[in-house]
């Protein structure tokens, strides 16, 4: 295992900011994997495994740690019955290159979430979610290096504690287990209408009524594309904040002032409102903020057009925020894990 010292975090993180890592390592098998977390453990030096980097942010004062790069690749189909298929993918493989290779198999469950940048193995710890499905829906199990007990384990569905836009992997065990397989269940039938608001009005408006993964697929590519900037021309993090949820007497009384105020139902007295809606109505769409810009198409996204620490990004993110809270009482929540 190669360990390379002093190396700027900005070099793989989208976003294109903060200081560098202590030490920095690649890892290529689950052996390799949990080397790495025990050497870090040995030199009583904190490890994060980084995937993608699409979700992370950096300050500039770096991390003092071990940086550990998730490269475990692999991908097994396990099971094959008249109505599903089990795949078993490594969590160092690309997250929209294996949506492609399951659309290719004309398999649906994940295809509304093309697009998603980073990696497989990353998928869980945010529970990444687009237009109607998300990773909790098809996940079976993860295989993982346990850095608490030393071991290799397996964790079912139930055990990952998913919610929205979270698990106990970035809550309560964040930082104990590294990720290096993701077991899905897809399913061998046709994606079903009705589908989430945004894709069901670009099937209404491309009077598109036959539907297959590679509809849905093409579909989102082409929503995604003109509402969130490619990171590797326009550096960001994607969704920089998790839409909001709030209770129902909260919605009740803001819609007394903001009758058009979109909300959808969780169930248990509780409504998701989209964050980037709240964003717009307090005056910060397309505002550029210490070199931040809020993105004039999709006010959750973050570009960084011309910032260079992460205190630039982080008096944004306040601004923004504060806008919000003043006008709604609303505190909105950051999406990317910090390091």
């Amino acid at each position: 295992m190669d360990v390379h010292q002093n190396i700027p975090l900005k070099n793989y993180l989208t976003m294109k900011l903060g200081g560098v890592t202590k030490y920095m390592s690649e890892v290529h098998t689950p052996n390799e994997l949990a080397e790495a977390c025990r050497a870090a453990k040995q030199q009583g030096i904190p490890f994060f495994i980084l995937g993608g980097g699409s979700n992370v942010i950096a300050k500039d004062e770096g991390f003092s740690g071990l940086v550990i790069l998730n490269k475990i690749n692999g991908f097994e189909v396990i099971e094959d019955t008249a109505t599903h298929v089990v795949l078993k993918i490594g969590g160092g493989e690309n997250w929209d290159s294996t949506v492609a290779k399951t659309v290719e198999m004309n398999l649906t469950g994940i295809e509304a979430m093309s697009g998603i940048p980073g990696t497989v193995g990353a998928s869980p710890v945010q529970n990444i979610g687009a237009y109607g499905q998300e990773i909790a829906d098809t996940l079976l199990s993860i295989e993982a290096y346990d850095s608490t007990t030393d071991s290799f384990v397996v964790l079912q569905n139930d055990q990952c504690g998913f919610s929205y836009r979270s698990s106990i992997f970035r809550e309560a065990d964040m930082g104990r287990y590294g990720i290096y397989t993701v077991t899905l269940k897809l399913y061998k039938s046709a994606p079903q209408a009705p589908f989430y608001d945004a894709l069901q009005r670009y099937f209404e408006q491309n009077s598109i009524t036959m539907f297959t993964p590679k509809v849905v697929r093409d579909a989102v590519l082409a929503i995604r594309h003109d509402k969130l900037p490619d990171p590797k021309e326009r550096p960001n993090a994607g969704s920089f904040f998790k839409n909001s949820i709030i209770e129902d007497w909260q919605l009740g009384e803001l819609r007394e002032a903001w009758p058009d105020m979109p909300a959808y139902d969780l169930g248990d007295k509780h409504y998701k409102v989209p964050t980037g809606w709240l964003i717009e109505q307090a005056g910060m769409k397309g505002k550029l903020i210490n070199g931040i810009r809020v993105h004039d198409k999709n006010c959750l996204v973050l570009i960084n057009e011309s910032a260079s620490s992460y205190a630039d990004l982080a008096a944004a993110k306040e601004a923004i925020i504060d806008a919000v809270r003043d006008l709604f009482r609303i505190t909105i929540i950051q999406e990317p894990l910090e390091i």
